[in-house]
This record gives structure tokens, C-alpha cells and sequence, in this order.
């Protein structure tokens, strides 16, 4: 059985860049498994992906060209339909056998055996394994049917469609070219390289020889990891050279890796005078639309210098340096033609051009919306004790940038232009301040708002969002989240749990939703519902930073009013989890909670004089002794100390179930009891519900 390397390419026109490493893996993972299923290649075979600008390969070790032949049992039909009355087989079974190619004498090898409830034959024999000439187009096929292309295009006369034209199909089984057909292209052993470094056309030789061929005559660092850690090396040198940093370049450098064969790193320089340009626009504009990486100092200012990844190596790279820097003057221009334009005209200024931008149909203009956060984040500011006039302000200005130049020539400096703007228009540091961070966190792991005033507006700014999607019925579905709310939510939650802010959530949103118009909020129960979602997201988010979940369903079973305080409780409810009593109080708990659902009406108070068992006047003394203890130490946010003074009436509770019958038949005796089991429900289940505890 000859066993080799497999080579499989598709050489291709450019890829798109972004999507290129997940491609790559994709196509290589797919193809590994298919060999893998048809048994060509061992479970533990190893193999190689090959991601660039202009191909898809991959190398799999250890490939056979037939696979084992293998020992194959199938069901044929029932006794009863195979074989007469004599044991011999019936017109229905040879015609069966006839079909399927089994000789007449294997009857006598067929298995009987029972299959449900009545018995059926069965016919075991080897068959022949798969050829990998045969089944590799299809495996290939497969392949790329699974890659997660959003679009796909037609070129040419055929009918093949990809992401891209692919020119070439490259099959290789060790030295042997594999005979087949993929994207109407017969496989071969052709490949190319870099477009104008390579020597041309590359005969690969073997399989093994695919990525050394590449490398040395081809110009082409195949493998994507392998070429970005290549630039990623050069970029740190380089930089070091310069005695500068590079700062927050992962996204682009997969970026780059994805445009580039044979990547190389130039020096390039623009002039110091467009440094009074904001440096957000300068390091967009190059890492955007340019795709440099720009040079910072140690203190994080930008350098009037970049780095290129050229996709050429040259001994003298004076044209490819001046060219990028001639290229990248008018973008740099463009930027500080913007900037001292929109100075000319104050954010103040610039509201009533806000009033035709429509936010949504049915939740009114930019204005409109302008004047909702002004109100809600001075209300809340109002909470915090902070700064009224602040917020109001910050709210007021804080979208007007959305109608500057700037931002509509680049959408992602929203906020941070509004702050430059702001200082240039005189406003206080706070207020700009404000300004720009009113929309942090933006993603998982980004800053917060610092202070009162930039946290009471960023909480207006989404606030707004939920209750106004939610109150006209825009919810969220499945994987369906146009408006972001998601987004709004844990940026919510993140703001009043980490901050941290004292703000009760039902009472944000009831504020939020006071700032519209009557009547333009119709969905049915919208506001439960927007809490019902924010409690879900806070249950997600505390399940990434790996609580337990059983901890975290017994805090948000209560549905805290007051996120600040969630992660007291959930560290509370741990060290309750940890004594010796918790157990025994779950399940008490969780029995206490089942009786008082099967309870009529809504239990009162205990009542001494009715207590007739010794246990269940032990406990009433108990809990009276310990709720005034329990309901101090609550106040005083001590969670731990008071789910620990609760723990003393583990011995109380057991005498109590074990000894006392609840549900008496005397009506009276049977009510005082289930009321006092509800003044111990409500003493125990006061920080979380300790029933969600007990397995």
C-alpha cells in the first residue's frame, strides 16, 4: 500500500484579506477529516495549512492511495420474508442477493439475529477500500462547499463558482499527481509564486517539496502564522531601531498578512507639521486606508514616522519609501483640512443640523434623541450626587460631532472628535471628557467611563437605546441584533457593576422610558421584558469570568435591584456554599419554598400562642433572635457575616422537619406553621435564593 504526503492548492486571484486565515483553516481542517472518514488517512495524521493572498493548501501526512479494505455487516431483510417454511430462501432474498452482488452460496454464512422484536438476517463481508484517485475531487469538492463564504462568483465560460477565479488545481500524492476535476480545472503539479520576484511557473516535485519550492524559488511565505510572525518581527526591530513602540497593531498585522507573499518592512516619514492634527485621525487615516503601522514615542504620541509591509524586497527601497509617502500626504492633508474646518463652526452650532438626521422612524431624529439623554443623564447625574449641569451639557454636545466633516469622512472617530471640538469650542475638561467616553465600554474588555458626569451620560446614551427598541417591539433574536443592544446592555451592566454606581436598574429604566413622548412606546410589557434581558446578559457576563452558576442563578433568582452590589453577594453566597450547614439549608430551603407554592393565600405572621411542638418553638425563638442580626448586617452590605448568622439555624431548622407535620389538618395550626416557615424563607432568601443551591 503506498503511503505519502497529499498536496492539495488552489492558486487563486487575491482573497479577500480579512477573511483569509479562517479560509485557510477551514479548507485544510475539511480536507484533513474527509481523508480521515474514507480511512486514507490515520485519525492522528498530520497536516499543514497554507493561506496567501492568492492560495488555499494543505499538506496531509501519511495518506494511503487505497484504504484498507474493511469488514462490513448489513441488515437484509426478516426471516420471516427470507426464508419459506423449509429454511430456504424465498424469491424475495435471492432477488435481494442479486442486487447487492452476493453469490449464492454465502446463504449459508447469513446471521441470524433478533433486531427489535423479531429476528432478521444479517450478511457480513469484506469490502474493498476507498481509492483516494476516486474520492479525492469529491473530498475537495466538500471542502470547499464548507468555507464560510458569504458570496460567491462566477468567471469565465464554465460554471464554477468561488470567492475568487481560481486558475489552478494542484493534486499531488507524494511524486504522483492525483488525476481529477475541481471548479472545472484538471489537477496538476503547477503552482506559481510571488508576481514578480518568482522565477515563474513552479513545478512542484512532491508534495513534501510544496512549501520548500515556495519559499526558496517562489518567493511565498505560504503558511499565514509563519508569515505574520515574520512581519511581526521585522515590525518590532525596526521599531526598536527607531527607538519607538508600536501600539495596539494585532488587527492589522492579520490584516496585512493576508495582503502580502514575501512581506518586507520599509521606513517611511511625513511632515512634523501635521502633527497638530488630532492623532486618532492621523493613525486611521494610515492604518485604514494605507494599511501602515504608525510609530509612537514612550509616552504614546505619535511619530512622524510609519512603518510599510511591502510586499517586495529590493536593495534600494528609496521609490517604494518616497511612493508611500507620497501617497499618504493628501490623506494626511485631507485630515487637517477637515480638522480646521470643523473648528470654524461650534458643536452648540451644529444641534439644529441634527434635527433631519433620522435615528430611527419611529423613535424620532438625532434631536429628538439629543434631548431625551440631555434630560436622562442629568436625572441620573441627580443620583449620583454628581454634577447636573455637567451631563446635561456633555448630553447636549454629545452627538453634534456626527455632523462634521470628520466624522463623516471617519465614522469610527465619533466621540473622540466631539472632545477635541468641545476643548476647542471652551468647554470644561469634564464636559469633553464626557464626550468622548460616553460611548465605553464599546467592546468586552474596553474602558469605562471615568467620573459621575461621563458615566451618567454614557448610561443615558444606552439606556435610551433598550428601552426605545424594546418599547416598540425591536427585540433582539436569535443571532439578530441590528440596534446592538446586547452591546448597550452589558455596557450597563459593566458601568454600575465596576464603577462601581449605587443605581437601582428598574428605576433606570422607568426614567429612561419617561423621557419619550406619550404613546410612542406601545410593545406590551416592554419594561419586564428589558429587565428580563439585562438579568440574562449579567447572568452570561458573570459566567465568563467563571462564577458558578449555581451561585449565580441563587443572587439573580432575587433580581437585585442594585448591580454594585451583585459581586458582594455572589462572593457571600460562595463562602456560605463552603460551611458544613449550607447543604442541610438548601435542601430545607428548597422544601420550604415547595410548601409555601402549594399554600392558599398569602401566609401572615406566626403567632406564639398557637405554636404547639417543642421544635417549632425553638426556631421561632431562633429566628427572632437572629433576623434583627441577619437584616443589620444586610443593610450594612455585610452579606458574608450575614449568610454566616444564618447558618446557625441549620439544628433548629432539621428538628423542625423532623419532628413538626406542617401541613396539620387543624386549619389554624396548619397556617401558623406555613407562615412561619415564610418569615423563615424571607430571613434566609434575603441576599440570594439559597434553594437554587441544593443539587
Amino acid at each position: 500500500m503506498t503511503v505519502a504526503t497529499l498536496l492539495v492548492e488552489l492558486l487563486t486571484e487575491e482573497l479577500p484579506p480579512k477573511a483569509l486565515p479562517r479560509l485557510g483553516e477551514t479548507f485544510a481542517t475539511r480536507i484533513a477529516e474527509g481523508l480521515k472518514a474514507k480511512g486514507l488517512a490515520p485519525v492522528d495524521a498530520a497536516f499543514r495549512s497554507f493561506a496567501s493572498p492568492r492560495r488555499l493548501a494543505v499538506t496531509v501526512a501519511q495518506v494511503a492511495a487505497e484504504a484498507a479494505a474493511k469488514e462490513v455487516t448489513e441488515k437484509l431483510m426478516p426471516v420471516s420474508v427470507a426464508l419459506d417454511a423449509e429454511g430456504k430462501p424465498t424469491p424475495a432474498l435471492l432477488k435481494k442477493m442479486e442486487a447487492k452482488g452476493i453469490a449464492a452460496e454465502a446463504v449459508a454464512r447469513f446471521e441470524r439475529r433478533l433486531d427489535g422484536k423479531a429476528e432478521a438476517l444479517f450478511h457480513t463481508a469484506m469490502v474493498p477500500g476507498a481509492k483516494l484517485a476516486d474520492v479525492l475531487s469529491g473530498v475537495v469538492q466538500d471542502a470547499i462547499k464548507a468555507l464560510p463564504i458569504p458570496k460567491v462568483m462566477r468567471w469565465g465560460d464554465g460554471d464554477a463558482t468561488f470567492v475568487r477565479p481560481v486558475h489552478k488545481l494542484t493534486l499531488l500524492h507524494g511524486a504522483e499527481v492525483v488525476p481529477g476535476r475541481v471548479l472545472d480545472l484538471d489537477s496538476g503539479r503547477t503552482s506559481r509564486g510571488h508576481r514578480f520576484m518568482s522565477r515563474g511557473d513552479l513545478s512542484i516535485a512532491t508534495a513534501d517539496a510544496y512549501e520548500p519550492t515556495l519559499l526558496a524559488e517562489g518567493k511565498v511565505i505560504p503558511n499565514f502564522a509563519e508569515r505574520r510572525a515574520d512581519i511581526e518581527r521585522q515590525l518590532l526591530a525596526e521599531a526598536a531601531k527607531q527607538g519607538a513602540l508600536l501600539n495596539e497593531y494585532a488587527d492589522l498585522l492579520d490584516e496585512v498578512a493576508a495582503l502580502v507573499e514575501h512581506p518586507t518592512v520599509y521606513v517611511g516619514e511625513f511632515e512634523a507639521e501635521f502633527l497638530a492634527v488630532p492623532q486618532e485621525c492621523l493613525i486611521l487615516t494610515m492604518r485604514a486606508n494605507q494599511k501602515y503601522f504608525p510609530l509612537f514615542d514612550g509616552a504614546g504620541k505619535l511619530l512622524n514616522r510609519f512603518l510599510i509591509v511591502s510586499n517586495m524586497q529590493v536593495a534600494d527601497p528609496i521609490n517604494i519609501v518616497a511612493g508611500n509617502a507620497r501617497v499618504v500626504r493628501p490623506r494626511l492633508s485631507d485630515a487637517r483640512f477637515f480638522f480646521e474646518q470643523d473648528k470654524k463652526q461650534k458643536l452648540e452650532a451644529r444641534l439644529p443640523r441634527l434635527a433631519p438626521v433620522v435615528y430611527h422612524n419611529k423613535l424620532g431624529s438625532q434631536l429628538e434623541r439629543v434631548e431625551r439623554l440631555e434630560a436622562l443623564a442629568g436625572a441620573i447625574a441627580a443620583q449620583l450626587h454628581g454634577d447636573v449641569a455637567a451631563a446635561k451639557r456633555a448630553a447636549r454636545l454629545a452627538k453634534a460631532d456626527l455632523v462634521t466633516d470628520m466624522v463623516g469622512e471617519f465614522p469610527e472617530l465619533q466621540g473622540i472628535m466631539g472632545r477635541y471640538y468641545a476643548l476647542a469650542d471652551g468647554e470644561g475638561e469634564v464636559v469633553a471628557d464626557a464626550i468622548q467616553a460616553h460611548y465605553q465600554p464599546r467592546f468586552a474588555g474596553d474602558a469605562l467611563p471615568a467620573g459621575n458626569v461621563a458615566a451618567a451620560v454614557a448610561l443615558a446614551d444606552k439606556l435610551d437605546a433598550l428601552v426605545g427598541f424594546f418599547g416598540i417591539g425591536m427585540v433582539p433574536t436569535g443571532d439578530k441584533d441590528p440596534f446592538a443592544l446586547r452591546r448597550a446592555a452589558l455596557g450597563v451592566l459593566r458601568i454600575l457593576m465596576e464603577a462601581p454606581l449605587p443605581l437601582e436598574l428598574p428605576r433606570l429604566i422607568d426614567t429612561a422610558a419617561a423621557g419619550f413622548k406619550p404613546g410612542l412606546l406601545t410593545a406590551e410589557g416592554f419594561a419586564a421584558q428589558l429587565q428580563d434581558f439585562m438579568y440574562e446578559r449579567l447572568k452570561n457576563l458573570l459566567r465568563e469570568t467563571g462564577r458558578d452558576g449555581a451561585v449565580i442563578d441563587a443572587v439573580l433568582a432575587l433580581r437585585p435591584a442594585r448591580i454594585d452590589l451583585v459581586p458582594a453577594k455572589l462572593a457571600a453566597v460562595e463562602a456560605f456554599r463552603a460551611l458544613p450547614e449550607a447543604e442541610a439549608l438548601a435542601a430545607a430551603n428548597k422544601r420550604i419554598v415547595n410548601i409555601l407554592k402549594k399554600a392558599e393565600g398569602a401566609p401572615g405572621e406566626p403567632d406564639l400562642a398557637l405554636l404547639q411542638e417543642a421544635a417549632e418553638k425553638a426556631l421561632f425563638r431562633q429566628v427572632v433572635e437572629v433576623a434583627p442580626l441577619v437584616r443589620s448586617h444586610v443593610a450594612n452590605e455585610d452579606y458574608t457575616d450575614a449568610l454566616r448568622a444564618l447558618a446557625g439555624l441549620r439544628a433548629a431548622v432539621d428538628q423542625f422537619f423532623e419532628d413538626v407535620m406542617v401541613m396539620a389538618e387543624e386549619p389554624l395550626t396548619r397556617a401558623n406553621r406555613i407562615a412561619l416557615l415564610a418569615q423563615l424563607a424571607g430571613l434566609m432568601n434575603q441576599v440570594a435564593d439559597i434553594s437554587r443551591l441544593s443539587a
